[in-house]
């Protein structure tokens, strides 16, 4: 019988590694955890959480504008990037102290090194040169940002990680990408008195999102002062860094102090062995994986960003937490991948869960739409041109509300609470037997009644 010295060695110390490796320990495995930077991964460490603290801070500009209309008087308000950073960097230092914590707590023994596989059942730790035995090994490295290395002086550009890093804020910026992260960016960027170049190939900003709800973000940020230059791409970058010559391949120049790119993460598998122990990997290193996060290696599971399924900190984590429940806890568990409520912390904010309009039309044929479009009651007193918009998409056959998007403030709240019931089943005569909270802006939802009908010609 095979000797082995753990029971599951996780590589990565991100949120669905941490989950895995917690859980599992919990069911009385002998767990290590290796991770090569800091632990709390992408989302802790260089994404969602640091990203939303600069968003709160960005939307202090706006209610700074928005005050004299509710009656108070204020002195010109002055910014401090260095206070900002400091106080995000002293958050995140604490929020890893907490992962780390609680894999102690749990019985976890934690390595602070890169960790590679050997085989189906060995692990290497790279700095020490230590190899391990393990019953199971789970792969959750996550992804890393993509720089399309053909781009002539991509040398010159950051990634969305590089940002977090900053101690400064630079007077101006050319931000490459319109997914969630370079809409963010540029969003919050504006807002705290940055120059903001937006560059994108298509037409709209955030693909795949509903339609609808790309064109009114796409002119929301035109309208806030946002530069968008959509349909095109950058053609090469020039100069030396705090003083940069983009180009764009519709031939504007633009003179920047820094470039972001923020053009998607692939999945972080590059020199992690997993070919030679012969782990299968898909498009762009994804590594292949049924529906248990097992993957054609039968002790070899992988988790999160990784995989490239669905690429957000909660799926990760119910997927460790899945993996951890099949393996160590006797309760075969998989995870349902839709729908999943989403949100895009840009201002204005965007909550959506289920189908788009497009997508419900393509698989269940007669859709009805309710929509609305409305002056938010902060709005009214602080003189702004600010809208809500609202849009639920219905199956006519059998009622059942198939998608909901939402642009405007606490977008990302309300799609939280939506998201359950949408994905319980509810129909829209449940949303309408709903009592409304009032007033709020998210009475909307349970009080719409008449389904929109396309304006005649």
């Amino acid at each position: 019988m095979a000797s082995f010295d753990l029971d599951l060695f996780v590589i990565g110390g991100g949120s669905g590694g941490v989950r895995a490796g917690r859980i599992a320990a919990t069911y009385g495995a002998k767990v290590m955890v290796a991770e090569e930077s800091r632990f709390g991964g992408t989302c802790v460490i260089r994404g969602c959480v640091p990203k939303k603290l600069y968003v709160m801070a960005s939307r202090f500009a706006d209610a700074f504008e928005e005050a004299p209309g509710f009656g108070w008087s204020l002195t010109e308000p002055a910014f401090d990037f260095a206070k900002l950073k400091s106080a995000k960097d002293k958050e995140i230092d604490r929020l890893e102290a907490a992962y780390r914590g609680n894999l102690e707590r749990s019985g976890v023994t934690l390595v602070d090194e890169r960790a590679t596989v050997v085989d189906a059942h060995t692990v290497r730790l790279e700095k020490s040169g230590r190899t391990l035995r393990a019953k199971v090994i789970l792969v959750a490295t996550g992804a890393r940002p993509f720089l399309p290395s053909a781009v002539p002086g991509i040398r010159l550009a950051e990634n969305s990680d590089d940002f977090f890093e900053w101690n400064a804020l630079p007077k101006s910026v050319v931000i490459v990408g319109s997914g969630y992260i370079g809409v963010e960016f540029a969003c919050m960027l504006h807002r705290l008195g940055v120059k903001v170049h937006l560059v994108f190939r298509r037409e709209k900003v955030l693909a795949r999102f509903d339609e609808e709800i790309r064109t009114l973000l796409t002119d929301a940020m035109k309208q806030s002062g946002i530069h968008v230059h959509a349909g095109t791409d950058v053609q090469g970058i020039d100069g030396r860094p705090g003083n940069l010559d983009v180009t764009l391949l519709d031939g504007t120049g633009i003179d920047a102090e820094r470039v972001i790119y923020a053009t998607g993460r692939n999945p972080n598998t590059a020199g992690l062995g997993l070919e030679k122990a012969g782990v299968a990997l898909g498009p762009l290193g994804a590594i292949v994986v049924d529906e248990f996060s097992r993957t054609n290696v039968p002790s070899i599971y992988a988790v999160g960003d990784v995989t490239n399924r669905i690429a957000l900190t909660p799926v990760a984590i119910r997927e460790g937490h899945a993996f951890a429940d099949t393996v160590f806890g006797n309760k075969p568990t998989s995870v349902e991948h839709g729908p999943v409520p989403t949100a895009v912390f840009s201002t204005p904010e965007l909550g959506t869960v289920g189908l788009t309009e497009a997508e419900a039309r393509e698989t269940h044929g007669d859709v009805v739409l309710y929509k609305t479009s409305f002056r938010p009651m902060k709005a009214t007193l602080a003189g702004t041109s600010e809208r809500t918009f609202m849009k639920i998409i219905v199956d006519k056959e059998t009622d059942r509300v198939l998608g909901v998007h939402v642009l405007g403030a606490d977008a990302g709240e309300m799609i939280q609470c939506i998201g359950i019931a949408v994905r319980m089943g509810a129909t829209k005569r449940d949303f309408d037997m709903t009592m409304a909270v009032h007033p709020t802006a998210a009475e909307e939802l349970v009080t719409m009644r008449t389904p929109w009908t396309p304006p005649k010609e």
